[in-house]
């Protein structure tokens, strides 16, 4: 009785009842945590407790076996099993009992269900679950509650579990689902419940879509509830529809013109937000699926080989039904605006350019029309509508076609920027960013641009939500002016260009919007930094002035704003004074990477002294900020080089701070990358740094809580570190050596993609550091290069040994390729001929093949040096081959001589006879 009275407690409006509670299932929790699991569970089984009591006690429950944070739920579900037999099927037994007698909905029995499973059923335990539960649904008399309860249950199971471990179960599963799912189903909250497990359970249902039948009844069964009078019903059948185009595309010709296209269109024009959503949804996974299967087709080609799977072109075929519907969707807008809100009219501008690039040219004749219609409508939103419109459908058609309409819209747009609707404004800004971007040349004409740049300077000054996308679009701007300048043969940068004459106004202009009070609305302040950053990088050669006076402005705004830090004290300012330090950091980024190497020292001491302070304040021991700080050191060596060498001591121990922040693992990568760019920079000067940095670079690759991510990179850097101090690495060999060797031996789940990718980037860290020790220890003195090469001789075998491994996975990257070639090159003008018959093997040349087929240049380049040096070491050694045959023919003919001159009697000497003996060792 006092632990329901507890239970009441949790939902209390008294503040001090409530904490009393909580602290009293804290203090239970620890004290004996399997007896208070018992104690819920049997609370939640009584029908006779009050509904509350009954709720908390499952949500208590639920909380003690499921976490949302991936890592506390495993540590959940290890603990349940470790929990004894008898208790956990107490438990389970009293959550089943429970399914179907509950008052309230959401049913937390079957979440209670449901997580026990996910803990179980991996294990091969509670094996008689889905059976069990399938019978609660089917079984003739079972009561509503229990039929929606169950196939929540059923919901959360297929939700949470890996998909392959119920595939063996699909049919029962899928029993249940389409029982509850049928139209003849007269309660519409076990419909819902029955549909929403099917959306989760369509992915291990493979097998069942494979046969015709089967898919069939499945399909039958959803098209029809999409036809129900319950919108929630509705609603996640359409969801249904989405994800089955999603997973089994070349199922759907059967279904799309007798069902689906109409299904989706009805949807589409509904009035209600839900439905008419998924509608669109529906035609924007089409396009999505058909765009993928494009360029499936396009590398097939390439290839020379039949695509696994072929468009039916749904998109194009629907395209001059499904314009005009998004159209009139796009003028569904709310005067008031809400960036976090997904509606149909915002759904509607995705679609239009999801078909845009899936339909090219073909769209352009269906949107112009409305374009031309709308954009002078006395509503905002149809002139709203027709500048999205236009905007939506600029990448995808031919930018050849495209580029006179765009010429001929560009005073429109220029106009509309100044419209008396924000939304309006805001719009037609976003619109002339994707102008900039996609079609350039449309807008760097003298005629175009100027009133562009005059609008776009006014538009700074607007609503935050205009500037904002005023930013992005000087940012495209500055992207296409410069990527459209002239180039002398002999530069890496333009002399001029086309903004040389705006650059200063419009640098200036940017910086008085990052000032701006309520640049923290709409992004505004980090968008126009993006801009400023934008503008400098890509500068010509005769805005390096401007350059050199925003340097000096960024840098006094750093000063201002650390000064601050022990003013600022409430979060929100926290935030926003974090923020401007990382914005301020990357922007510095920025303008150092133009900085000329005679100028960088000048100003180095600032700007070295600003990031100390920073990386010393307590604001810059949070990680967002750390990691910025050391970005824009690492930006500050790459311009100094070895005069960086004298912060080295003074830095050192935020290096060695950051290396140790595997907490944060984007500052301690960022740390690993800065030590790679001070091997660069310092060369053998890193030398009295290496044992500090080493150690902590060795400790974090032997931590099992350092994030995966920066152990490859580790690696990495060891090759930086070895080319650096040369010779001097056979300090750490040993143990750098065994560490690759552990690490190039590492297997991952094949199934996973994501583990595939982690896989090649261990690898290429492997490759990398290999590469470097390998150049490192050969050095520019042959004289002492072939001691050194000695140490890690013996390990050359096992390097081959890995590139045959890496050329024989049909999973390795481009970059793998790369890399290998690079080491193969390496290795053959570190050993010479002696590694001819390690790397002359069918593996080996196969990948040198592939490497000089590649796309990617590195990989090609690499590969096609790595082929010339090992064809050098095979002519070399025909050569010597060819030498030797000569010497020993000469050997053999003196030899002959000598015999016949010497013979007592002169009889004829078999030439077999003579070789024989010159062979032999008693000879």
């Amino acid at each position: 009785m006092d632990l329901i009275s507890v239970l009441e407690k949790t939902v209390s409006s008294d503040t001090h009842e409530l904490e009393a509670a909580q602290s009293y299932l804290q203090q239970a929790a620890q004290t004996n945590l399997t007896e208070l699991l018992k104690q819920l569970s049997d609370i939640l089984k009584n029908g006779g407790n009050s509904p509350v009591a009954r709720m908390q006690a499952g949500l208590q429950l639920k909380n003690a076996l499921y976490s949302k944070e991936p890592t506390v739920r495993a540590e959940y579900q290890q603990r349940w099993l470790q929990f004894p037999e008898e208790v956990r099927e107490h438990i389970k037994q009293n959550v089943v009992a429970t399914l179907g007698s509950e008052t309230l909905r959401p049913s937390t029995g079957a979440q209670c269900v449901a997580y026990i499973a996910c803990a179980e059923l991996p294990h091969g335990m509670w094996p008689n679950l889905i059976a069990e539960l399938t019978r609660n649904v089917t079984t003739q008399g079972s009561t509503e509650m229990m039929r929606e309860s169950t196939l929540e249950a059923i919901g959360y199971i297929c939700q949470d579990i890996d998909p392959d471990l119920l595939q063996t179960q699909s049919n029962e599963i899928l029993t249940a689902i389409v029982h509850g799912m049928k139209k003849e189903e007269p309660s519409n909250h076990v419909r819902h419940a029955a549909t929403n497990a099917l959306l989760n359970s369509l992915e291990f249902t493979k097998p069942n879509f494979d046969k015709d039948t089967e898919r069939h009844f499945i399909m039958q069964v959803v098209c029809e509830a999409t036809q129900s009078v319950d919108t929630r019903v509705r609603v996640s059948a359409l969801q249904c529809l989405v994800k089955i185009m999603s997973l089994y595309y070349m199922y759907m010709e059967h279904y799309m013109g007798p069902a689906l296209f109409a299904i989706t269109m009805e949807g589409m024009k509904s009035e209600v937000d839900e439905i008419a959503l998924q509608g669109v949804e529906f035609w924007s996974t089409v396009c999505d699926e058909e765009v993928d299967l494009a360029i499936e087709l396009s590398e097939a080609a390439e290839q020379g080989r039949p695509p696994e799977r072929t468009s039916r072109f749904y998109a194009k075929g629907a395209l001059q039904y499904l314009t005009p519907i998004l159209l009139v969707l796009l003028t569904r807008q709310e005067g008031y605006d809400d960036d976090d809100e997904w509606n149909p009219c915002k759904a509607a501008g995705v679609c239009l350019m999801l078909m845009a690039t899936c339909c090219e040219d073909d769209i352009v004749q269906h949107v112009l029309p409305f374009v031309k219609d709308n954009i002078k409508h006395q509503d905002w939103r149809n002139r709203d509508a027709a500048v999205m419109a236009f905007g939506s459908i600029l990448e995808g058609p031919d930018p050849t076609k495209l580029k006179p309409i765009v010429e001929q819209a560009m005073p429109m747009l220029i106009e509309l920027l100044k419209d008396s609707s924000v939304v309006v404004r805001d719009t037609t800004a976003w619109a002339v960013g994707r102008v900039c971007e996609m079609l350039p040349d449309a807008v760097l004409q003298e005629q175009s641009l100027s009133p562009l740049l005059q609008a776009l300077m006014e538009g700074l000054t607007a609503e935050p939500r205009v500037a904002s996308n005023v930013c992005w679009a000087c940012s495209s701007l500055a992207e296409a002016a410069y990527e459209n300048a002239d180039v002398a043969d002999d530069s890496s940068e333009p002399e001029t260009y086309c903004l040389t004459q705006y650059f200063e106004l419009i640098v200036e202009k940017l910086l008085q919007t990052t000032d701006r009070q309520d640049g923290n609305q709409h992004n505004l302040r980090n968008a126009a930094y993006e801009a400023l950053m934008e503008m400098v990088k890509n500068s010509p050669k005769d805005c390096y002035t401007v350059v050199q006076k925003t340097t000096l402005v960024v840098l006094e705004k750093l000063e201002r704003v650390l000064q601050m830090e022990n003013i600022i004290q409430m979060p929100p300012d926290r935030a926003q004074y974090t923020d401007l330090q990382s914005l301020l950091c990357a922007t510095l980024q920025s303008v150092l990477r133009k900085v000329t190497p005679d100028d960088a020292p000048k100003i180095s001491d600032q700007i070295m002294s600003a990031l100390l302070r920073m990386l010393s304040s307590s604001t810059g021991k949070m990680g967002g900020v750390q990691e910025d700080a050391l970005l824009a050191v690492s930006t500050l060596v790459e311009v100094l080089g070895e005069n960086f060498l004298k912060y080295m001591e003074a830095f050192k121990p935020f290096l060695i701070e950051g290396l140790k922040n595997v907490q944060e693992h984007q500052v301690c990568l960022a740390a690993v990358g800065l030590v790679g760019d001070l091997s660069r920079a310092l060369g053998q000067k890193t030398l009295p740094y290496c044992d500090e940095i080493m150690l902590k670079l060795l400790e974090n690759l032997s931590n099992a809580s350092v994030h995966r991510s920066v152990k490859p990179q580790i690696l990495s850097v060891f090759g930086d570190i070895a080319l650096a101090i040369g010779p001097y690495f056979k300090n750490y060999l040993e143990v750098v050596v065994n560490t690759l060797q552990q690490a190039s031996q590492a297997q991952v789940d094949k199934t996973d993609y994501d583990m595939i990718d982690y896989l090649n980037e261990l690898r290429e860290g492997c490759l990398e550091a290999y590469t470097g020790i390998t150049q490192g220890l050969k050095g520019d003195d042959e004289q002492n290069a072939s001691v050194d090469l000695g140490l890690i001789q013996p390990h050359v075998a096992h390097m081959i040994s890995f590139i045959e491994h890496i050329a024989l996975d049909e999973d390795h990257s481009d970059s793998n390729i790369a890399a290998c070639c690079g080491l193969i090159g390496d290795l053959c003008t570190a050993f010479g001929g002696s590694i001819l018959q390690l790397v002359d093997k069918e593996p080996i040349q196969g990948l040198l093949t592939k490497g000089r087929r590649s796309k990617v240049n590195k990989a090609k380049t690499l590969a096609t040096w790595a082929t010339k040096e090992i064809r050098k070491l095979k002519n070399a050694s025909s050569c010597n081959e060819h030498v030797s045959i000569r010497s020993l023919s000469s050997h053999y003919c003196q030899l002959i001589y000598t015999v016949v001159w010497r013979s007592d009697k002169m009889v004829p000497f078999p030439l077999d006879g003579i070789l024989h003996l010159a062979d032999s060792q008693a000879w």
